[in-house]
């Protein structure tokens, strides 16, 4: 994400303050999150963990701009995204948040590498730096050999990689995994924390939905969230520190 003129590149790359969420109306209003403070800064690999219907994929969703808070205000790089346009929220998130969905979202007429180098043609890359760029990432990734495969043809942890390549691609600022290691077996699993961990320490920051403590591990601290509220907190910790800790939470 290129920083906005006159805004030094500093400060946390994601804020959320006091955000809340409020889905439907009267008696069937839900509170799926609850005046959730959370600071993530350039470098940081944040997971969030919780039970099922506490929350997490609603803050993940408010931080990538993919929903509104009804309450409190979602900051990227400084810039509260209220206020911005539908044209520039659209461009902000192709450009700055790399988002890796649970269903994947790949886009089934097209082949591995034209799904991750989309994004960067909606914003303005030709063709051959796009595919360059796309299969350059899909080899970090481990899948090189799939750039050519449609998603019908893939393995449900091959489309998951192809996604976790897409929301790397690019210069992102900001990367948000829900449940990134759902479709994987152990060891592939661990290969994509390793790649989340690598983008984490070159200045990325990286928040990541999980149940499994073990991948929780490698993050820099943990959150809980409980209800839609933060109930806990942990630094870097192994998997049954973790594990008590979320029990106690």
């Amino acid at each position: 994400m290129s920083v906005p003129e006159g805004r030094p590149e500093t400060g946390p790359i994601l804020e959320l303050r006091r955000a809340s969420r409020v889905h439907g109306t009267g008696a069937r209003e839900v509170l799926a999150l609850d005046g959730v403070d959370l600071s993530v800064a350039a470098g940081e690999f944040v997971a969030v963990m919780g039970p099922s219907g506490s929350g997490k994929s609603t803050l993940l969703n408010l931080a990538g701009g993919l929903d509104s808070p009804t309450g409190g205000e979602v900051l990227v790089e400084g810039v509260p995204l209220a206020g911005l346009g539908p044209k520039r929220l659209a461009q902000l998130r192709r450009r700055s948040v790399g988002y890796v969905f649970q269903d994947f979202n790949l886009l089934p007429g097209l082949t591995a590498a034209e799904n991750v180098a989309f994004p960067l043609e909606l914003d303005g890359w030709t063709g051959r730096p796009a595919f360059t760029a796309a299969r350059s990432v899909l080899k970090e990734c481990g899948i090189a050999e799939l750039a050519d495969r449609r998603p019908e043809d893939m393995s449900g942890g091959q489309a998951q990689r192809v996604a976790i390549a897409r929301a790397l691609v690019g210069p992102r600022r900001l990367l948000l995994a829900d449940e990134p290691t759902g479709a994987l077996d152990s060891g592939t699993g661990s290969a994509i924390l390793e790649l989340l961990r690598s983008r984490a320490d070159r200045g990325a920051a990286v928040v990541m939905v999980t149940h499994e403590a073990r991948f929780a591990a490698w993050a820099d601290r943990t959150v809980y969230l409980r209800d839609g509220r933060v109930s806990g907190a942990t630094g870097p910790s192994d998997p049954e520190q973790l594990l008590a800790a979320e029990a106690a939470s």
